[in-house]
């Protein structure tokens, strides 16, 4: 992944959301951020609820239009 730590979701549904998410950070190193574009609000949930199970901090959340979230995820272990 880039500085720009980019994953967009808006395609896929649960589980599928979580699981890219999950890949994506098992990717990154400790420190790095990670910018999910996601849709609906059971992604949101389902994101929120399993990236604090893991021990990571959403340091941010902006709403879209078209029911988007952007979710900023910290890696921080």
């Amino acid at each position: 992944m880039t500085s720009k730590n980019k994953l967009n979701i808006t395609s896929y549904i649960c589980p599928m959301t979580f699981v890219k998410t999950r890949i994506a950070l098992d990717q990154l190193p400790a420190g790095a951020t990670l910018e999910v574009h996601l849709k609906g609000k059971e992604p949101l949930v389902n994101i929120r609820r399993n990236v604090q199970e893991l021990g990571y901090k959403i340091t941010n959340e902006i709403s879209l239009e078209n029911n988007e979230t952007i979710v900023v995820i910290y890696k921080s272990q």
